[in-house]
């Protein structure tokens, strides 16, 4: 084998490597992470809520967002909409049953990339013991270095869902419509720190 030949082939072994090493692993910050939704109240207001638990992580190539994915782990019992009635009615049975369902997850299937750094994010969102799709619409940031020396970057996304399709169909009718809407609009603020690799 030639010394060319053995450059080629030098090269093709450590492409996939090389290629793989553009991707990192992102850990969700909770303390710093906002899961956020709002209902229409009586078609005249918005209530909005959120959950306090929220974890998971990001798998993020850099040199293609496309191979790119995420997983995140929601605790359904901590969802909060400061009213300490409102809140026990959401975790009953009538609502996320959260006695049978104490979790919701949504793992990324797509991953694409639009204009000035926008992205589109589909997946499977369990909830309520039923798996759909959802999709959000958002963004991440550059990353930046804290004073701790982490590596951060944040994510801001935006989506919708009507809670009806994850079995979620309780609900009162008033003269002046439905109590609660079907429609959930959601919100996530989300913190990103770089897992370091092990030495």
């Amino acid at each position: 084998m030639n010394r060319m030949t053995r450059i080629a082939a030098l090269a093709l072994a450590i492409a996939p490597a090389l290629a793989f090493g553009q991707a990192a692993t992102w850990n969700i910050d909770g303390s710093h992470t906002r899961t956020g939704f709002s209902v229409k109240h009586l078609v005249i207001s918005d209530v909005k809520g959120e959950f306090a638990k929220t974890e998971g992580k990001a798998r993020i190539d850099e040199g293609d967002l496309s191979k790119s994915s995420i997983e995140v782990t929601i605790d359904a019992a901590s969802v909060d909409t400061r009213d300490a009635k409102r809140d026990a009615h959401l975790k009953s049975v009538d609502f996320f049953d959260v006695a049978r369902f104490p979790t919701i997850t949504f793992k990324s299937t797509k991953i694409e990339a639009g204009k000035d750094g926008n992205l589109t994010v589909t997946g499977d969102l369990t909830m309520h013991g039923v798996t759909k799709p959802v999709t959000l619409e958002g963004s991440i940031t550059k990353a930046i270095t804290d004073p701790w020396g982490n590596n951060r970057r944040g994510a801001s996304f935006t989506g919708k869902l009507d809670r009806k399709a994850w079995g979620i169909s309780w609900g009162k009718l008033t003269d002046v419509g439905a109590v609660a809407g079907d429609e959930v609009k959601l919100d996530i603020q989300a913190e990103l720190v770089k897992e370091q690799q092990k030495k």
